[in-house]
């Protein structure tokens, strides 16, 4: 069974589909959707969808040959039908978007910090995170999503090797209100909008915030992170829950 959830019961406040201040988007993760990966998730917050792939592979990098060690890289694609008006195919293009590129790389460091690198030989960890649909979150769905994957993928070589859950959510003040998890119509029209990536019981992974119209004092952003944590709290909870169900 995939875990779910349908979020908290605080805070009222005007938002798409009613939901609270504090309040994640309805979160699916199903395990196990694809038969040739080694670890495989689909997860869905919202109408956000991701298709979340791991596999593994002998060898690695030239800077890491020889050195008894692995690696995880990571790709990030939105395909043609993911948003309201078709886009090409990057491959198409012959050329990856700058924000294809900032996206797969955060989606892959915060990801190596849920391996042991040392404990995989030298193999690389592929993943692979396709935006099916796209309504805000997509590369915090992707995080979550995958490292769930990843998690599987590792159960087939080392268990050791993982070493804990890693997960992201998006915050934003809209229409001055501090909102959790911006879907596309509220990171739209944000005033603020960070994304978060937290490692359970290790603290913050990344952070990235920025404000699109004015400055935000220092309250907001303490505010902000709060609000972001207790989220990423959540996303654990799923996360666990979608492995031992």
């Amino acid at each position: 069974m995939p875990a779910s959830t349908k979020g908290s019961t605080v805070n009222a406040s005007q938002r798409p589909h009613g939901r609270l201040l504090d309040e994640l988007r309805p979160v699916v993760i199903r395990r196990g959707v694809s038969k040739n990966s080694d670890g495989s998730v689909l997860i869905e917050i919202g109408d956000t969808k991701v298709l979340c792939t791991a596999n593994i592979e002998h060898g690695v990098p030239h800077f890491l040959r020889n050195t008894g060690k692995g690696w995880l890289s990571a790709e990030y694609g939105m395909l043609p039908g993911s948003t309201n008006t078709r886009s090409d195919r990057e491959a198409a293009r012959g050329k990856q978007s700058g924000r294809t590129v900032e996206i797969q790389r955060l989606i892959g460091r915060a990801l190596r910090q849920a391996v042991n690198l040392d404990r995989i030989g030298e193999r690389t960890i592929r993943v692979d995170c396709d935006v099916l649909h796209a309504d805000g979150g997509t590369r915090t769905a992707s995080i979550t999503g995958a490292c769930v994957a990843l998690r599987d993928a590792l159960d087939r070589l080392n268990p050791n090797a993982f070493l804990g859950w890693v997960a992201a959510v998006s915050v934003g003040i809209v229409n001055n209100e501090r909102r959790l998890d911006l879907e596309y119509q509220e990171d739209s029209h944000a005033d603020t909008d960070f994304n978060v990536v937290m490692m359970q019981r290790h603290g913050f992974v990344e952070v990235q915030g920025t404000a699109e119209g004015v400055p935000f004092p220092q309250q907001d952003l303490e505010e902000m992170i709060a609000l972001a944590s207790k989220g990423i709290s959540e996303l654990f909870a799923l996360q666990e829950s979608a492995t031992t169900s």
